[in-house]
This record gives structure tokens, sequence and C-alpha cells, in this order.
């Protein structure tokens, strides 16, 4: 079983971030555009928004990638990525404005939920991969269920948990006290020896 991504951006997308992502974080970026887009199809997504939430998808956690480990927090240098990205393959701007919204908001609850469908989807995708199944529904569950397993979770909640930590304990700005980043920090410094922090969102 094949998986396309929906478009020449989105396919080169994925092999940017293959160079980039360690196998668990390259398999759960996939494994949410699997969700998103099963969600997204359901609704009767459109060809240039479906490839956009590919490429949201696909660099929701690139700012864990060392490449993109700058002074902000990691959805921001992972929107900033993918808008990179995106202004080199000449992607008109409204379009890539989505694509930073939908990554920038991903873990913000509450708020990307009503942002439109595009930061929805991304963040629907995650809390999915993450255990919040209901969210889903049943129809053509086989093939979803087929296609997610092509991509191992790989220890995901403990990999990007320390990713994120590790950064933040580099450089404390990437972790506002407000944001997921910085519960995760909080957590770590709480508890050394439990890094590896379930990220629930």
């Amino acid at each position: 079983m094949e998986v396309s991504f929906g478009g020449a951006s989105a396919e080169a997308a994925y092999a940017h971030v293959r160079s980039l992502l360690v196998p668990a974080i390259l398999n759960h970026s996939v494994r949410v555009w699997l969700l998103a887009d099963h969600l997204a199809r359901r609704e009767g997504i459109d060809a240039p928004e479906r490839e956009s939430l590919a490429v949201a998808c696909q660099f929701h956690d690139v700012g864990t990638a060392h490449q993109h480990d700058g002074p902000q927090r990691f959805e921001v240098e992972g929107a900033d990525a993918a808008s990179a990205f995106l202004s080199r393959h000449r992607w008109p701007a409204p379009l890539i404005k989505g694509v930073w919204e939908a990554i920038a908001l991903h873990t913000s609850p509450g708020i990307a939920e009503r942002m439109g469908r595009l930061p929805r989807l991304v963040r629907v995708g995650v809390r999915a991969d993450f255990g919040a199944t209901e969210l889903i529904g049943t129809d053509d569950e086989d093939r979803l269920a087929s296609a997610l397993a092509l991509f191992p979770r790989l220890n995901i909640e403990s990999v990007l948990g320390e990713a994120v930590v590790a950064q933040a304990l580099r450089c404390p700005g990437k972790a506002p006290s407000s944001s997921w980043p910085g519960g995760l920090l909080a957590a770590h410094l709480a508890n050394p020896e439990h890094s590896g922090v379930n990220p629930a969102f």
C-alpha cells in the first residue's frame, strides 16, 4: 500500500522533512496527516487545501529538528520553515499563511479549532494520533488502520517530549510558562528522571 500526499509540493515536503526528522517524529507527522486527511475528505476538502494540509502536517514538528532549533518556540520555528519551503515552491501568500497558522497553533487548544479548517484539522490529527480516537469515526477504518500501520509509533510519546525539553533546557525562551513546551519543561524540572513526558494535548 502506497501513501500519496496529494501533490508535487507535498511530495517534495515529505522528502525534505524526511531528511531532517528522527524516525519517530517523521512517522508521527505522516500519521497526523493520514488522520487529518481522513477527516478532511469526509468534509469535501478541495485539492489545493488538501495539499496545504499535507504540508502543514509534515512540517508541524520540524521545529524539533537540529536545523530549525532557533530561539522561538518549536511550533513557530516549524511554521517559519514551512513558509520558507513553500515560498521556494512559489505558493501564493494566502496559502502559505494558512499553513503557517496551522503549524504555529497546533498545540493551542481552543484557538486552533476556531481559526479555520486547516488549523483545526492539523490539531485534530495530532490529538487523534495521541489517543483521541473518538474524533475519527469508523468509516473506512480498515484502510486507515492499514495506512497508519506503515508508520510505527517508535515510542513517539517519549521521543517528542524529550526533543522539546532538550531544546528548552538549552534555550528557556523556547518554552514560555503558559505554553505546551513550558508545561513539558516544568514537568521535567520537577522530575528530571521522567523527561519523556507523554505529550498530552
